[in-house]
């Protein structure tokens, strides 16, 4: 099945390159371009797009905005959004994930490593790139602020009581950067039965990938961060 990408960015010369290496790959298209927020949401509704490589600065609506926008309307939940920008800071990192995006790249990436998160997005599955490592995420994840976190913890905290006891112990590996095969290995279990808890826990959590599931996993307490 071809991957249908939205490519969003103000810089109309980034744009050219990224479709030239997007549509250069037999497995995905490019079927839409937005110079802004707003158009990138309204594209991706009119394109059935299911990556959108969304750039966090731009005018008008910006990237996070409209990560967010798409994330919480029921009609684009099959939209993943993998962030793009120049600014490779933690702040950024956060707010992206926050946001609803299924993860991070810089800009200066490899074109495979792009198109490896295109893939691995649009599979549901959480990417961030080198720089975002899972410590610095389970850091800021876990302090917050006061002016968002305390009411999605308690939200969160109370959905977790929906997961069963395995639900929880895969959220636990999920959130600690492991794939399914290693969670099965782990957990003596085969891979297909890792691949159905973890998607129980997505419908019961609203969750829309893997990456949702770190967020949760993190701002509900389920798991803290590492002292180191």
């Amino acid at each position: 099945m071809t991957i249908r990408v939205l490519l969003a960015d103000d810089q109309a010369l980034l744009r050219s390159a990224f479709r030239v290496l997007v549509d250069s790959e037999p497995d995905m298209e490019v079927v839409g371009e937005a110079s802004d927020g707003a158009e990138a949401v309204r594209l991706a509704k009119d394109e059935r797009a299911d990556v959108v490589l969304m750039d966090i600065r731009m005018p008008g609506t910006d990237g996070l905005a409209a990560t967010r926008m798409i994330s919480e309307d029921p009609a684009l939940g099959q939209v993943h959004v993998v962030m793009l920008t120049t600014f490779e800071v933690d702040e950024y990192v956060v707010q992206s994930l926050r946001a609803g995006a299924s993860g991070f790249l810089g800009k200066g990436s490899e074109p495979e490593e792009l198109l490896n998160a295109i893939r691995v997005a649009a599979a549901g599955e959480a990417l961030l790139s080198p720089t975002a490592t899972k410590g610095l995420i389970a850091k800021f994840l876990a302090q917050g602020d006061s002016s968002d976190g305390s009411g999605e913890s308690g939200a969160h905290a109370e959905r977790l009581a929906a997961l069963t006891g395995r639900e929880r112990e895969v959220l636990v590996q999920v959130a600690g950067g492991l794939s399914n095969d290693e969670i099965a290995e782990r957990l003596t279990v085969s891979p297909l039965t890792v691949k159905t808890h973890v998607n129980r826990a997505m419908a019961k959590l609203g969750a829309r990938d893997r990456a949702q599931l770190v967020v949760i996993a993190y701002e509900s307490g389920l798991v803290h961060p590492r002292a180191d």
